[in-house]
């Protein structure tokens, strides 16, 4: 039987159903899957670059030979050392015959040895003691260090300049080389050599499944695959492809793994050859095409249809506690056209930390309140959603609506709430007894219904899974078969059988790079709030090192004594990082590498170094035990109080409460106090252990200040040890206060992935597409997508049109797992 690419991948030659059941535990079923199992660097073998034109710390790809092996005994443990030999590189692309010389026992001894040599190191490297022999050839990669001494063992004093420390390795076939090994011998050498993540496992023979492995394996699929080309689909339609002028698909994808000689291993290396572009555009168009569709099929939904009249203008004007800046207006502005639309709004409302996006929200409701309906607003806290209830409750307090002539009703519905006042806010909402629903997670359970919702209202939207949003607005009774329709005040047109999408505001202070603006709220439209309520002044940000922190601790004392408040917040509550769901950890050492998981093909194994850092990783001061240091320490005599995660609900209103009264002059906490927390009189903020900390949350922290008209601080103090990204972090934070600014480096630091916390947050799962790196082509994708769906290529025939909305419908759920919202 034929190979195609929905071939199981046990009927692959060399693989069998024992290695076929290890490769679908890494996704990898059928021949397609494999074939997208992408190199992660490339070797050239061809032309291997001298050794001379290497530093000390550049990686470096090499080819020699084995001159000698010791397997050395230390007190700490076993080091196995091996010198290798450098190919003079003087070969010429046709001409193996040098570097297929016989071994160096064969030699006569007047022969001229290599140029020059380079010592490996491997510790407790006893199992790799019988691997070598003088004179096998070898392919090594690793990062090159400076040899003090300048020599090694079997090779000429002084000739040694490099060593590598735990090196990769290939040994290579050599002159003499039988079976399999003679028949790809031209995979190995002699060309530019592709290099995998491993895919884990071994063969039926107990052999790892290693690169070379692979490339055996995948060698025989293109070779099948080109004597039944039939069989092999294509994907993007032939009269895009060549006025884009993309290679074919198998094209593509063979030339990334065995490259061609003369591909710039420059371009392979940036995955910029026509072959990568090829394959990253293919990834980004179907992406665009499903999110392209989204947003037609949204335009034909029957949205909830809002008229501002004057009693919504005068709604509006109770409530407004300040002038709005220039930027609420437009905003405010956008998203009231959109409510007006019969089509149901989609919206995402952008604006930095302090920028007034809750005052708008709140009177995007009150357009809702006023023309009968109820509105809802879900945060990610139950201190977040307190914080907004009681904003609501003080905005609204004086308020009457002019539409009903009383006051707004404005319910609390959080987890934590008792059962019987759960149960009362649940039977007012489905009553239509509330006009605004405030909450977190609870709004979207089962037992949760409204008596007729027309606005909901995400806010710290990157929080949730999209389905969460797509839950919460299907929460409309009227909406709901068994359900009772809407109370008497809603309008006629909403009381006939068709039922209306409730309009949908998603708010975040997290700005959205341009790269996730395109993919995520690919589906929303977009609101910036670009500009700061007026007298906010800019807050001063210092690094400060721990052993200095009784420097901080003076300027506490001078900030309180001068009648402000600060925050000093710590990443944990007490030394249990495991304790506390609601923080979101900068990454600490052990997973630096696994930042990049959704932003390109697989992460790659930590270094050596790495590993080793993570034994040594400092303990934690966590805000339970340094509020009761400081209390009775360098802030004896401060009125302190404590808030974190595990406290009740009223605890922390309490806290929150008496810290708003100025009854605490200094509040210890964790991150619970991240978004929404708004006392003006507070100046200062303290971050321990601030290179713990992500740079959203780090920015986000330091808006808790510069609330009011006083000068305010940040202040970061710093463990013993930091990271080079934990430096680029700190080192962003004091230099800008702009969101976006900060936002960008957090993306190109952490991946998206880490950026928005998991995948359900609606992040596509690309094979080779990387958001960052490739903008150019996700652009190109987009207007390509937008154009195929508007006005398809008259030049493309229907069957291949046909097919592209085949392969999508597959695509869109297996690959990218979005939910329909």
């Amino acid at each position: 039987m034929p190979l195609d690419l929905n071939t199981p991948v046990k009927f692959i030659k060399r693989i069998g159903d024992r290695v076929a059941a290890n490769l679908a535990t890494r996704g990898v079923e059928t021949v397609e899957d494999l074939l997208y199992h992408l190199p992660f660097r490339y070797e050239d073998r061809l032309h291997p670059k001298p050794l001379s034109q290497y530093n000390a710390g550049d990686m470096a790809s090499l080819i020699g030979e084995v001159r000698g092996t010791v397997l050395l005994r230390t007190r700490s443990a076993p080091i196995f050392e091996m010198t290798v030999g450098i190919t003079p590189p003087k070969l010429q692309p046709d001409d193996m015959a040098g570097l297929l010389r016989p071994p160096i026992a064969s030699r006569t001894s007047h022969l001229e040895p290599p140029l020059e040599t380079v010592k490996c190191m491997w510790f407790h490297g006893t199992y790799l003691k019988d691997k070598f022999q003088p004179g096998q050839h070898i392919a090594l990669y690793g990062k090159l260090e400076g040899s003090r001494s300048g020599n090694a063992l079997n090779a000429p004093p002084g000739s040694t300049r490099f060593k590598m420390i735990q090196p990769t390795f290939e040994i290579l076939p050599g002159p003499n080389a039988t079976g399999e090994d003679a028949e790809f011998i031209s995979l190995e050498m002699g060309r530019i050599v592709p290099i995998y993540e491993s895919l884990g496992g071994t063969t039926p023979w107990g052999a790892k499944l290693t690169s070379r492995w692979l490339r055996r394996v995948l060698w025989t699929i293109f070779r099948e695959l080109a004597e039944h080309p039939l069989q092999v689909e294509e994907t993007i339609p032939a009269a895009l492809r060549q006025r884009l002028q993309l290679p074919s698909r198998m094209d593509a994808l063979r030339d990334l793994h065995f490259p061609p000689a003369g591909t710039s291993m420059t371009e392979l290396m940036s995955a910029r050859t026509p072959a990568h572009r090829r394959l990253i555009f293919e990834e980004f168009f179907y992406l665009e095409l499903g999110l392209e569709l989204k947003r037609r099929k949204l335009r034909n939904r029957i949205g909830t249809t809002f008229t501002t009249d004057d009693n919504v203008r005068k709604a509006l004007k109770q409530v407004l506690p300040f002038k709005p800046t220039t930027a609420q207006k437009r905003v405010l502005g956008e998203i009231v056209t959109d409510m007006r639309s019969t089509k149901p709004m989609r919206r995402l409302l952008q604006g930095d930390v302090g920028s007034g996006k809750t005052i708008v929200a709140l009177q995007a409701a009150l357009v809702a309140i006023e023309n009968g309906y109820q509105a809802a607003m879900m945060a990610p806290t139950e201190i977040l959603a307190t914080q907004h209830y009681l904003a609501a409750k003080k905005l609204l307090a004086d308020a009457i609506s002019p539409h009903t002539n009383r006051p707004y009703r404005v319910t609390l519905l959080t987890g934590s709430l008792d059962e019987r006042t759960k149960r009362d806010a649940r039977a007012r909402i489905f009553r239509g007894e509330t006009d605004l629903a405030i909450g977190t997670h609870a709004l979207v359970e089962e037992k949760v219904d409204f008596n007729n919702l027309g606005l909901v209202i995400i806010d710290e939207q990157h929080r949730f899974g999209v389905q969460q949003r797509f839950q919460l607005s299907r929460k409309n009774a009227a909406t709901n078969p068994g359900a009772p329709g809407p109370d008497s005040r809603t309008r006629a047109s909403t009381e006939s059988s068709v039922a209306t999408e409730p309009d949908v505001l998603v708010m975040t202070a997290t700005p959205i790079p341009r790269t996730l603006a395109l993919t995520v709220y690919g589906d929303l439209d977009t609101s910036i709030i670009d500009e700061l309520p007026p007298g906010r002044t800019p807050i001063v940000t210092r690094r400060i090192p721990q052993e200095r922190s009784s420097e901080v601790w003076d300027f506490v004392r001078k900030q309180v004594a001068a009648g402000r408040q600060a925050y000093i917040v710590y990443p944990v509550i007490e030394g249990a990082k495991d304790d506390q769901p609601e923080l979101d950890f900068a990454a600490a050492p052990d997973t630096e590498s696994d930042r990049k998981k959704a932003l390109s093909p697989p992460s790659r194994r930590p270094s050596a170094t790495v590993r080793s850092t993570v034994k040594t990783a400092q303990k934690l001061r966590s805000a339970t035990e340094m509020f009761d240091e400081l209390s009775i320490g360098p802030l004896s005599g401060l009125k302190l109080g404590l808030l974190h995660g595990r406290m009740s609900s009223d605890d922390k209103e309490v806290t929150m409460a008496r810290f708003k009264r100025n009854e605490i002059n200094v509040l210890v906490s964790t991150t619970v106090i991240e978004v929404g927390v708004d006392v003006p009189n507070a100046t200062l903020m303290v971050i321990e252990h601030a290179e713990r900390f992500g740079l959203a949350q780090l920015h986000q922290l330091r808006g808790r200040v510069g609330r009011g008209k006083q000068k305010s601080y940040c202040v970061l103090v710093t463990g013993e040890s930091i990271s080079p990204e934990a430096e680029n972090r700190l080192n962003a934070m004091v230099r800008t206060q702009n969101g976006f600014e900060l936002a960008e480096l957090d993306l190109e630091q952490r991946g998206p992935g880490e950026f928005f916390g998991t995948r359900q947050a609606g992040l596509p799962n690309f094979r080779i597409a990387n958001l960052l790196r490739d903008l150019d082509i996700l652009e190109l994708a987009k207007s390509e997508a937008s154009s195929f769906v508007e006005t398809p290529d008259k030049t493309i025939p229907r069957p291949e049109i046909e097919a592209v909305w085949i392969r999508l419908k597959h695509q869109w759920q297996r690959r990218y797992g979005l939910v329909e919202a």
